[in-house]
């Protein structure tokens, strides 16, 4: 509901501007067209206030509406009924009635699509109908210079507006779609990338690395009994516990490395341009940093991580084999006492 009327809001705020400027030049033009008419003097007041007072009633109604969005909705219905008034009233003054119906269409396009755009028109048309009742049916095909310069400003200036508009909707739209391209690929906990990003990253690197032959280490970091801290202290504890490796993983990394979240308590790591001894000193430094992490609640809490390093090798035939290195190296460290940083047999052997 909440986001339904910030939506709301957010309608009324742009069509605003457009309306003052779009409803004070096209006063003008049905102030060219009926001036030689001489109807009555309602029909002034009417036209003035349609022109600088509605457009600001309108926008105050919309906003302390509980329904924003359907309010602004019925305002621009409004302007159609309005806009149909005018156009019968100016007996259908060619150059005025088209530049106002033009404009009006336009803006329910813009505004509402198709169903707008046929709503409008129906309103525009009840409009025209009630000018016909009380005025009587009148087509005036001359068109004067005055009548066409008043038009001038409804013709230049609006658009621009309307342009002005969604060009600021564009850009916010774009910008959505980045926030949302973000967190689409981002763990809500660590802030690190979720495992559907750090699949595509490790397909993506790898397949670089095979035709470009460059030096790419991966290292899969599991927290030691992470399952006791969450028994023990609960899951709000191991949640911190998580958090901290990756704000400590961000500080560590370099600009290109990436970083994600594996599984439940497992890290994964993509280290670029990297050999295996630097890979291992990076990882020994994480790993040091939380063997001291201290939560000052908890002072008995200890951490400590096991790390399997994996390089990628031409004999790999894809990403899974070289994850499966990695977890091989993982779990010897976890098999042979945990909190160590290990690699796998044919990696020391290259190493050799």
């Amino acid at each position: 509901m909440q986001n339904r009327i910030g939506k709301g809001l957010s309608f009324a705020k742009r069509i605003y501007l457009p309306r003052i400027i779009g409803l004070a030049i096209g006063m003008l033009s049905v102030l060219a067209a009926i001036a030689p008419l001489g109807l009555p003097g309602w029909v002034w007041i009417l036209l003035f206030f349609n022109g600088l007072a509605w457009p600001h009633l309108a926008y105050q109604l919309a906003t302390r509406s509980h329904e924003p969005y359907q309010a602004e909705r019925r305002n621009l219905l409004y302007d159609s009924l309005l806009g149909g008034f005018w156009a019968a009233t100016m007996q259908f003054n060619p150059l005025p009635t088209v530049t106002i119906i033009a404009m009006m269409t336009m803006n329910n396009i813009a505004a509402g699509g198709q169903r707008l755009f046929v709503h409008g028109g129906l309103a525009q048309g009840i409009g025209m109908l009630v000018s016909i009742a009380l005025f009587g049916p009148g087509l005036e095909l001359a068109t004067t210079q005055l009548q066409i310069y008043a038009c001038l400003p409804m013709l230049t200036l609006y658009p621009l507006a309307v342009g002005g508009v969604c060009y600021r909707l564009a850009i916010k739209l774009a910008e959505h779609k980045r926030q949302l391209s973000v967190l689409s690929r981002t763990d809500s906990l660590t802030g690190l990338l979720n495992y559907g990003a750090l699949k595509d990253s490790l397909h993506s690197l790898f397949n670089t690395c095979r035709q470009e032959f460059c030096e790419v280490v991966i290292a899969i970091i599991d927290v030691d009994h992470f399952k006791q801290i969450n028994d023990t202290y609960g899951h709000v504890v191991g949640d911190c516990v998580l958090r901290q490796i990756s704000a400590e993983l961000k500080k560590n990394l370099r600009q290109g490395d990436l970083a994600g979240r594996y599984g439940g308590d497992e890290f994964c790591v993509i280290l670029l341009n990297s050999s295996l001894n630097q890979a291992s000193e990076v990882m020994e430094r994480l790993r040091q940093v939380m063997c001291r992490y201290r939560n000052e609640h908890l002072p008995e809490l200890r951490v400590s991580l096991s790390v399997g390093l994996a390089s990628c090798r031409s004999e790999m035939a894809d990403p899974t084999a070289w994850l499966d290195e990695a977890d091989k190296a993982l779990y010897a460290a976890k098999n042979s006492g945990r909190n160590k940083v290990n690699f796998t047999p044919d990696d020391i052997v290259s190493l050799t």
